[in-house]
């Protein structure tokens, strides 16, 4: 068993993949047979399996430290090649959609017909004539990571990377937190010609993408490029319109009474980040003590979660210090060649460190039990909505464990925990809605940006002001939501896994073990199967129907309420 710093690293030459691709479509297009076609597929299948973890790995290591010359190489020349892999297996999809053993691969389990309607959305969102503007569009994307990875923000004579900066968001002190957003704005004001620039420049390429593809604008082209296979615009429309009518208001009442209870007249930006007025709760111990309480849940929780843990902590699996140079964000990956799951993330001393050994391990967990799915390499473990559920369903069943995290303030994490959830899909829903009208509007200045994300904000989140606030108060919260410039279109993903999340969660309070069951089986499928059938399966409701969130706000009010009751009997 290899740690992940020993896996081996080998550049995948452009070269070789387009003579290893265009050999197998010659052997889709002249198959005699289904099984002809199945060993073309198989080899496919390997060679992207090669790719996929040569360009994650290139990935990783940058990422951990993107001052790397020979990593921020390798992923500089990912960026650059990755477009012309995607047109080869362009040719490969429509080759494999055209062959006339489709029929007997579907009706003989071959293939399942999901993998087919999985290529045909692909063939909607890549085509050579775009080629360029997709190289581009990395190089754009490079230059702002990296920007927002070498930003450090200046903080009563330290220079800290913004996810330091912001554990000081959640102090009791109010002036702390208002100081800390003060240093956010100042600093990204400094930078707001680039940060316009550059969004600017993804705006008007993927703009000029869409419509060499005969598209209206990028909003189309953007859903074909999340793979989307169960839904489309009209169902994120009416999803919005639930968050709106159900979550909104409830949010609205709690969060002020949350105000109320910090001493607050007006609730600010700075204010949002805290629920308890003593401070919220934080892990008991640092990174040894998350870890090993994280290993006695997993063990407890079942026997593969156990030995998932297990082989994630034996083969280090985990990046977590923040320091200068590293991404800022958090995210898990997976390198297919080596059935490997990686997590990075920032701690900071704050209960978010906890989130990731909840959070980004449900993700793991999801690619340590499919890596021998064998669909895993054309339908990965779902649609992003879906593997968004894996884990923040796994936060949710985490609860019972939270003691040996937090100790005494365990019930007051689980508060938090849920409140912030359902805070999260206004603001969610805020980010996709932007960049709905960004894109419908390509042409809109700065400033026609940033009254639009004032507009949502007033829209959706009511009860809080960014009033005062140096520059973040001109409507300029997105610029450090990464998503929204690297992977548009991606957010409103965590929106629908919350809502399913959310479910989860109030399953496992009537009953755990069968909540945590259905769980692991949703889990367990990968790709397989599309979002909506899945929710089906595991007795959830679509959150695309009317009304869908009703019963989870008012459900998740009264839990609130009894988790409230508790504390208040505690205290």
């Amino acid at each position: 068993m290899q740690k992940v710093s020993q896996l081996p690293y080998q550049r995948v030459s452009m070269e070789a993949f387009a003579q290893e691709i265009q050999g197998i479509i010659t052997q889709v297009k002249e198959a005699s047979s289904a099984q002809a076609v199945m060993a073309a597929r198989d080899q496919c299948n390997q060679l992207v399996i090669r790719w996929q973890t040569a360009e994650a790995l290139s990935y990783m290591r940058y990422s951990i430290n993107t001052a790397d010359p020979f990593y921020l190489a390798e992923k500089d020349y990912y960026d650059e090649v990755d477009p012309q892999a995607q047109n080869y297996l362009l040719e490969y999809t429509k080759a494999m959609l055209a062959t006339p053993f489709r029929q007997e691969l579907e009706e003989s389990g071959a293939i399942i017909p999901l993998v087919f309607r999985s290529f045909e959305v692909e063939l909607k969102s890549i085509s050579p004539e775009i080629i360029e503007d997709m190289v581009e569009e990395n190089r754009v994307v490079s230059q702002y990571s990296q920007l927002m990875a070498g930003m450090e923000f200046e903080f009563r004579g330290e220079k800290l990377p913004r996810p330091m900066l912001m554990k000081y968001a959640k102090s009791p002190d109010r002036a702390t937190r208002k100081e800390a957003y003060e240093v956010l704005g100042r600093t990204l004001q400094a930078h707001s010609d680039q940060l316009d620039g550059l969004f600017d420049q993804l705006v008007h390429i993927r703009d000029r993408m869409a419509k060499k593809m005969g598209y209206q604008n990028f909003v189309e082209l953007g859903y074909y490029r999340m793979g989307r296979l169960c839904y489309g615009p009209e169902e994120v429309k009416q999803f919005r319109e639930n968050v709106r009518r159900d979550i909104v208001p409830l949010v609205a009442k709690l969060r002020t009474e949350v105000g109320e209870r910090l001493g607050v007249d007006t609730l600010r930006l700075y204010d949002y980040d805290l629920i308890f007025p003593q401070g919220d709760p934080v892990p008991q111990g640092g990174k040894e003590a998350i870890f090993a309480a994280a290993q006695a849940m997993y063990h407890d929780m079942s026997q593969e979660t156990g030995k998932f843990i297990d082989f994630m902590l034996e083969t280090e699996a985990f990046d977590v210090e923040s320091r200068k140079n590293k991404w800022g964000g958090g995210y898990c990956t997976s390198f297919p060649a080596y059935h490997q799951p990686f997590i990075l993330a920032n701690f900071n001393g704050t209960a978010g460190d906890v989130d990731v050994v909840t959070h980004e391990a449900g993700h793991a967990f999801a690619d340590y039990k499919t890596a021998e799915n064998p669909y895993v390499v054309e339908l990965g473990i779902g649609g992003m909505e879906t593997a968004e559920t894996h884990s923040m369903s796994m936060e949710f069943f985490a609860w019972p464990y939270m003691e040996r995290f937090f100790g005494d303030d365990a019930q007051r994490y689980r508060y938090m925990h849920l409140l912030d959830a359902l805070s999260f899909l206004p603001y969610g829903t805020i980010v996709d809605d932007f960049q709905r009208q960004v894109y419908e509007n390509p042409d809109w200045t700065p400033e026609e940006r940033k009254a639009a994300w004032r507009a949502l904000e007033a829209d959706f989140r009511p009860h809080i002001t960014f009033d005062g606030i140096p520059y973040l108060e001109e409507g300029t919260r997105w610029q450090y939501q990464m998503h929204i410039y690297e992977t548009p279109f991606y957010y409103i993903d965590y929106c629908l896994a919350q809502t399913a999340a959310l479910q989860f969660l109030l399953e496992s309070q009537k009953d755990y073990d069968d909540a945590f069951r259905r769980y692991v089986h949703f889990l367990s499928q990968g790709g397989e199967k599309v979002f909506t059938d899945l929710l089906q399966e595991a007795g959830l409701r679509s959150p695309f129907q009317e009304g869908a969130l009703r019963q989870v706000a008012q459900e998740s009010e009264t839990l609130l309420r009894k988790l409230q009751s508790g504390i208040e009997k505690k205290a």
